[in-house]
C-alpha cells in the first residue's frame, strides 16, 4: 500500500507541474518573449528528481558552434539526463512524438525526428539538422540508432553526419565540432549496480514504455554519470566514417572509465 502511494505520488507531481509548464514553453515559441531551452531544461530537472534520478557530469558542451554530440543510448531517461544539464535539442527517432508527455515535450523542445528506415525521407530529414546546426543549436544524436544494454557501445551510424557537412556548405565555417559523449547508469540506492541490473534498467527494443516508467518509479535513487569528451572537427573534406569511429572510441573508453570507478 506505501508503494502504490508513493508512485501515485510521484505520478500526480509530475502531473501538476507539467501542464502550466508546457504552457509557459509554447507561449515561449510563439513569441520570443525569453529563451525556449528554459523550460525544458527545468522541466527535465523536475522528473528526474521525481523518478529518483542524480545526474553527475565530467564536462560539458562544447562552446563552439556548431555543434553535433554524438552519444551512447541506453533509456528514455537519457534525454531527461542531457537535457538537465544543456540546453541541447534532439534527433530523435519518429515515434517519440507519439509518446505520452515525453513525446509533446520533445516536440515543444524543437526535436528533429528521424525515420531511420525510411530512405527517402533521409535528405529531408539532414537539410532540417543542417539548417538546426547552422542557426546554432547544438543538437544531439544517439549515434548507434537503437539502445542498448548500457554495458557496451554499439558501432556509431554515420548517416546523419551528413547533416554537418550539408551545415558546412550553408555558412561561413571551417567546421562543425562533433562531441562524444558517455552516459552509464552506475549504482541504485548507492549500491553498485551488477552488469545484469543495468542491463535491466535499459529500454530496448520493442519494450513498452508505460511498464518501463513504473519500474523507474518504483525503484530508489539510481546515480547517472555523463562524461563530455573533447570535440572532434569535422570538415568539408573529412570523411564522416572515420568521424563516427573516433566519436565511436572516445565514448566506449569514456563509458568503460565511468563503469570502472567506484565512486557514485
Amino acid at each position: 500500500m506505501f508503494e502504490i502511494a508513493r508512485i501515485g505520488g510521484k505520478i500526480l507531481l509530475i502531473a501538476l507541474y507539467t501542464p502550466p509548464l508546457m504552457l509557459v514553453q509554447e507561449l515561449a515559441l510563439r513569441t520570443g518573449w525569453w529563451s525556449d531551452r528554459t523550460v525544458p531544461r527545468l522541466w527535465h530537472r523536475l522528473t528526474l528528481k521525481a523518478l529518483g534520478v542524480r545526474v553527475h557530469r565530467a564536462g560539458g558542451p562544447a562552446e563552439g558552434r556548431p555543434l553535433l554530440i554524438m552519444s551512447n543510448h541506453v533509456s528514455w531517461t537519457d534525454i531527461l539526463v542531457l537535457g538537465s544539464i544543456a540546453d541541447v535539442h534532439f534527433i530523435a527517432k519518429s515515434e517519440v512524438q507519439h509518446w505520452p508527455v515525453l513525446g509533446t515535450f520533445a516536440r515543444l523542445q524543437r526535436s528533429v525526428f528521424v525515420e531511420r528506415d525510411r530512405r527517402r525521407a533521409a535528405p529531408n530529414q539532414t537539410r532540417e539538422i543542417a539548417g538546426r546546426l547552422s542557426d546554432g543549436d547544438p543538437m544531439v544524436l544517439f549515434a548507434e540508432g537503437t539502445t542498448g544494454d548500457g554495458n557496451r557501445v554499439m558501432p556509431f551510424k554515420s548517416t546523419l553526419l551528413d547533416a554537418a557537412r550539408l551545415a558546412l556548405q550553408r555558412q561561413e565555417t571551417r567546421r562543425v565540432l562533433v562531441q562524444p559523449v558517455a552516459i552509464a547508469y552506475l549504482r541504485r540506492n548507492g549500491l553498485l549496480l551488477s552488469w545484469r541490473e543495468r542491463g535491466s534498467m535499459a529500454w530496448i527494443g520493442d519494450m513498452d514504455f508505460v511498464p518501463h516508467l513504473m519500474m523507474m518509479l518504483r525503484q530508489g535513487a539510481v546515480d547517472v554519470e555523463v562524461r563530455f569528451g573533447d570535440p572532434i572537427p569535422f570538415s568539408a573534406d573529412g570523411n564522416r566514417k572515420t568521424v563516427a569511429r573516433a566519436a565511436e572510441a572516445e565514448v566506449r573508453r569514456m563509458l568503460g572509465a565511468a563503469l570502472r570507478r567506484r565512486d557514485p
